[in-house]
């Protein structure tokens, strides 16, 4: 996918300009998406969902996406292909004639 090339080498631009690599390795790179994942959630707790700061929620996604496809390009995935891979897996797992309408997990479909 060109989109998440041009989106990491930005990334890595960024990084890079601030000698931030010595702090990225893949233990951060993981538990800082834990970090903001869990900012984002704050940004639900006690509300509706509609009730969320949509500005907010919108930087929060954007860090965890960031830190995510950090992590990729540590372990030299490719984004695409490793989304493709995981919808795959999911439909076997989750075939439409048994899963459709209901969020069970697949072990109890």
């Amino acid at each position: 996918m060109k989109e998440s090339k041009e989106i990491i080498q930005a990334l890595l631009q960024f990084r890079n300009e601030r000698d931030w690599e010595q702090f990225h390795n893949p233990k951060d790179l993981a538990l800082a998406i834990n970090v903001e994942a869990g900012e984002l959630l704050e940004l639900f707790l006690w509300k509706s969902p509609d009730e969320a700061n949509k500005e907010k929620v919108k930087e929060e996604l954007a860090d965890i996406f960031a830190y995510a496809f950090l992590l990729a390009d540590k372990y030299q995935l490719d984004i695409k292909d490793i989304v493709m891979d995981k919808i795959k897996k999911n439909g076997e797992k989750y075939p439409v004639d048994k899963s459709k309408g209901n969020a069970k997990k697949y072990n109890e479909l």
